[in-house]
């Protein structure tokens, strides 16, 4: 079989064919490699012949119907007259033999020779902060917060976003608020959502008994959290705010409710994990046994309304509670979503099914990663004129003041791994980067919402330059900011158009860096010896307090003094050009503990950690309060 076809194929849909690892090592993926990508991606490849219908499917003259364009870019490779229905419901004639340039940002209609064509213009930047604003901020895992039930909700959001809008914090990171699979308490990591349009119910404000420990425990919380608000379903089900909330609910909405009512009764019944696992019958959203399902269950698929609508209800109080920081709360958009769940099911024709995403091998897992979790297909993006992806963006923003988009670097491309196959045999593919950046810079600017990218991890050549372009902010992690020699960089040479922070929730707090406490979980985990790990641990400690002693924000000796080299390593972030600091809570309180440590699912208790008190103790404690005067001393407003 002949590997040419194989390779235009892969070329034409977008698989890199070579790469260069984290070492700067150039490498190349096998054949077989690209026929498993290239299936993952429904593109049939087996023979020669079937690569090339495939190809052709790909290439045909197919007539475009949607282009995103710049203000002021001209439109170029049309000809002949036209008219341009712009999206405020004017119209403008056009000669497109003359490459006009639109001016007005939005999604506007151009029709051209009997058809039409979706012009989408964007401005050249999304929201930004002005140039010489040095904001600063905290960031916080939902469900860690206390308030009055098992876990955090968004009731404690409020409180928690209130507390810290009094001590004059400008904005808040969250955790993702995305929906998970609301009947199965076990799957409770925040990144592995059954879909990312719609909201965790488990975070409705209803109050719930349940453990006061420091570990959450999810499969005891959650059933008792969602009793609580089948009791608020039972006393407001009438209410003529719901009924409107009802009758406004779009067939998206709808299929999300049908999918939480179907998922609950399967899963009772047998412990289906996904809609994989329900009868065959039951796999058609719009079929006769999804059809009959809803008609005979209608109270239920009411509830999964009531539910969202409580959602939407109590995340917008905790944003009034944000009001007055000059940024407010901080979404988080997931990288990607679990094929088993609501959105794969409702809309699969937008997401890669046959393939997962994850990462390549590298320092840090030699073996690769593999995330469980698949995202949209760029294929179907350009198909659907990227408007999975616009509502996705519009859905993070709707009560927000900015949003994180995880693995930003997933914008330009994404390390695909087929079923079945080891991380090693995955390859990259490249994402309609242009497009998304644009997207994400319109849809900002109308939002009024400033856009953090997580841009850590082998950064392809350009992309910063490309984010930094459209005003989204990278991200600058205090243990990750070092020079060739292994330094730590200058406080006054950091990059001005970043959020700079003191850790993330995949790494120990400051005080567990200091103490170790993340090499001795990687050794109790791994068996190994780590004393090399520690020695080296030993000297970064000192080229830290060296950093922070010639920014002259470190006070005492802080090798021997965990509290003091928190201390310093706030001061030392909050000290940067930067125009955004973010000090987690964590931070703030100098915990040890790390909310997740990646590779590991039961091993470590990713996502269940809670907060020592609630907010307002937390931010009238005499070390939280030393050290955000610390910051607002390099950040006076």
């Amino acid at each position: 079989m002949s590997d040419a076809s194989v390779l235009a194929l892969a070329e034409a849909a977008g698989v890199l064919v070579d790469w260069e690892d984290a070492g700067g090592k150039a490498q190349r993926v096998s054949i077989e490699s690209l026929r498993a990508v290239l299936t993952g991606l429904g593109l049939d490849c087996a023979t020669p012949g079937q690569c090339a219908d495939s190809l052709a499917g790909l290439t045909g003259e197919a007539a475009e119907t949607c282009r995103v364009i710049g203000v002021g870019e001209p439109i170029r490779g049309l000809h002949g007259p036209a008219t341009l229905h712009l999206e405020d419901g004017g119209t403008r004639p056009l000669d497109l033999s003359a490459t006009p340039a639109i001016e007005t940002p939005g999604y506007h209609r151009l029709e051209h020779r009997g058809g039409e064509i979706e012009l989408i213009v964007a401005p050249d930047r999304g929201a930004t902060l002005p140039a010489e604003t040095r904001l600063w901020g905290t960031a916080v895992q939902l469900y860690s917060l206390r308030g009055s039930g098992p876990y955090g909700d968004f009731g404690a959001l409020a409180d928690f976003a209130g507390e810290a809008a009094r001590a004059g914090a400008d904005a808040l990171m969250l955790s993702p608020v995305h929906a998970l699979f609301t009947a199965d308490p076990t799957r409770y990591s925040p990144y592995s959502p059954s879909s990312r349009h719609y909201l965790n119910p488990w975070y409705t404000t209803a109050e719930a008994r349940g453990s006061d420990a420091e570990l959450i425990d999810w499969p005891s919380a959650v059933p008792a959290k969602m009793a609580a608000l089948r009791d608020l379903y039972a006393a407001q089900h009438d209410a003529p705010e719901f009924a409107e909330y009802v009758a406004a609910a779009d067939e998206s909405l709808r299929r999300h409710a049908l999918f939480e009512a179907l998922h609950a009764h399967f899963h009772r019944a047998g412990g289906a994990r996904g809609w994989q696992d329900w009868p065959s019958a039951y796999h058609d959203p719009a079929g006769s046994a999804a059809t009959a399902f809803a008609r005979d269950h209608g109270d239920d698929i009411r509830f999964h309304l009531f539910a969202q609508w409580r959602a939407e209800a109590d995340l917008a109080d905790a944003a009034r509670a944000a009001g007055d920081m000059s940024i407010g709360l901080v979404a988080d958009i997931a990288v990607g979503i679990d094929a088993g769940g609501s959105h794969a099911w409702a809309q699969g024709d937008e997401l890669m099914l046959g393939i997962g995403i994850g990462a390549p091998p590298d320092a840090f897992q030699a073996a690769g990663q593999n995330w469980g979790i698949t995202s949209f297909s760029p294929l179907a993006l350009r198909t659907k004129h990227y408007r999975p992806f616009i509502d996705l963006l519009r859905g993070a923003m709707r009560h927000a003041g900015g949003i994180r988009i995880d693995h930003a670097l997933g914008l330009r491309r994404l390390w695909v791994v087929p079923h079945g196959a080891s991380p090693l045999d995955g390859a990259y593919l490249r994402q309609p980067e242009a497009e998304l950046l644009r997207l994400i810079a319109l849809e900002s600017a109308r939002a009024n919402a400033i856009v953090i990218g997580e841009d850590l991890g082998v950064v392809p050549s350009g992309l910063r330059e490309a984010l930094a372009a459209r005003g989204i902010l990278g991200m600058r992690v205090l243990p990750f900011e070092r020079d060739k020699a292994g330094d730590f960089i200058p406080a006054a040479d950091w990059e001005p158009g970043a959020a700079a922070m003191t850790s993330t929730h995949d790494l120990a707090p400051v005080a567990g860096w200091w103490r170790g406490t993340d090499i001795d979980w990687r050794e109790q985990l791994g068996g190994e010896d780590a004393t090399g790990q520690r020695e080296q641990r030993a000297d970064d400690r000192e080229r830290l307090s060296a950093c922070a002693t010639e920014a002259e924000v470190a006070d005492g000796d802080t090798p021997d003094d965990p509290d003091l080299a928190v201390d310093a390593a706030i001061a030392l972030v909050a000290a940067t050009p930067c125009q955004l600091a973010i000090v987690p809570i964590e931070d703030l309180l100098g915990l040890d503990q790390a909310p997740n440590l990646p590779g590991t699912v039961d091993e470590h208790p990713n996502w269940r950690r809670r907060l020592p008190a609630p907010a307002v103790d937390l931010f009238a404690r005499p070390d939280v309060r030393r050290r955000i005067a610390r910051i607002k001393d390099q950040r006076p407003s």
